[in-house]
């Protein structure tokens, strides 16, 4: 799509500015229909300045699953797929969503199909997107699978923003410890230290820890700063290689009390976007490949790769699961029953199920949990250093008296 810089008028006053299309030609039409006759209009060349810097998915999930719904509404009520982009391209809130639309809506009328379209856009339309919109167009069942979609997408972002919840509290909670502490030894406990020079006498251990530890912060905080700067910059580098992030993930998997938690959410998304896919008749060698690439966790990952293996040379997609800790026998029996019975998709459904009704469950345990931990740790830290300093005051009272 190109930025286009226009002047003229409309019925009552001279108007300007910029409009977006996929030709002079079409953005010329884009202005006569806002009644708009144009004097000049231009090319504005791309720059670093005008061009659309995103990280990451720029379209936010429930902007997606909006425009899938109305998407399969209006595919319901017999309007085009061309005409439902246009639509669509015009009510959407998202501006990214709707500049994607109107390149789309332009592939559309040269002939092109809406997966063809769509795949020319990763960022915003995943591979599982690509793969169950082409099955629709081939079956023929668009509405039907961009529906499965929307679901799938809802459900996906239900158990993620559940998993985000249950470990965002203890987060906000550590960060609140530390900053509390880092107060404490930087600006209340270094008052003292004269008033404990002048008494003179012997300090406590626990004392001289925390007077130890004031003048390290003072003196050396920026090692605290880039000490934390190295830890987020190596986990940037270690997400990004293959082989280190198999590593990381294998940790935070066998982490105590969260591991369990991320565990049963890797698996829901796992199955549940198995099951979506096999639903819309995508092949099954094919099916694992994407999974493989949307899973998001690399022990998984191996798991599932070496499962499309098995499968290439006859063998159950079950055999590299039943041999990996990751994978409980409920997932390799459901499985296993729905290849023998043919229902496969939806006995992954089924497992999808309870395992996102298990990370509900697990995570309103957690924070129960969590909670009243935290405090307790946040009250012994505050509690040692407001310790460690009226111990020494009742000694100079004593003293005095």
């Amino acid at each position: 799509m190109a930025r286009f810089k226009y002047s003229g008028r409309d019925r009552t006053k001279k108007r300007s500015g910029t409009v977006t299309a996929g030709s002079k030609r079409e953005a010329l039409e884009k202005l006569r229909e806002e009644g708009i006759r144009t004097t000049e209009i231009v090319e504005v060349p791309e720059t670093l300045l005008t061009k659309d810097i995103s990280i990451g998915n720029p379209v936010k999930l429930q902007h997606l699953v909006i425009y899938l719904r109305q998407f399969a509404t209006l595919l319901k009520a017999g309007v085009s797929v061309v005409e439902s982009t246009k639509i669509l391209a015009n009510q959407t809130d998202s501006k990214a969503l709707r500049k994607v639309l109107l390149d789309i809506e332009a592939e559309l009328r040269d002939g092109n199909q809406l997966s063809q379209a769509s795949a020319k856009h990763p960022k915003i339309f995943s591979a599982m997107y690509i793969n169950m919109v082409r099955a629709g167009e081939a079956g023929g069942n668009m509405d039907e699978a961009l529906e499965r979609l929307a679901e799938h997408y809802e459900k996906q972002h239900n158990t993620r923003q559940k998993v985000i919840a249950a470990l965002t509290y203890p987060a906000v909670i550590a960060v609140i410890a530390i900053g509390v502490v880092i107060f404490l030894l930087v600006s209340v406990v270094p008052t003292f230290v004269g008033m404990f020079e002048d008494f003179g006498g012997e300090l406590p251990a626990i004392t001289k820890f925390v007077l130890g530890a004031s003048e390290f912060m003072q003196k050396f905080w920026w090692l605290i700063v880039l000490f934390f700067m190295g830890i987020a910059i190596s986990l940037i580098f270690i997400k990004k290689n293959k082989k280190t992030k198999y590593y990381l993930d294998y940790a935070l998997l066998r982490m105590p009390i969260f591991g369990k938690l991320l565990q049963k959410a890797v698996l829901a998304r796992m199955t549940r976007t198995l099951s979506s896919l096999f639903t819309s008749s995508v092949p099954i060698l094919q099916a694992l490949s994407i999974v493989e690439n949307v899973v998001e966790n690399e022990v998984i990952s191996k798991v599932v790769r070496e499962s499309r293996d098995a499968l290439e040379v006859g063998q159950s997609m079950t055999v590299p699961m039943r041999r990996h800790w990751a994978f409980p026998p409920l997932v390799t029996q459901m499985i296993s029953i729905g290849e023998e019975t043919g229902s496969l998709d939806g006995m992954l459904g089924k497992v999808a199920e309870f395992y996102e009704k298990e990370v509900e469950t697990s995570t309103d345990q957690l924070k129960s949990l969590i909670e009243p931990i935290m405090i307790v740790v946040l009250a012994g830290l505050v509690g040692t250093i407001v310790t460690s300093i009226m111990i020494p005051m009742f000694d100079i009272f004593n003293h005095v008296n």
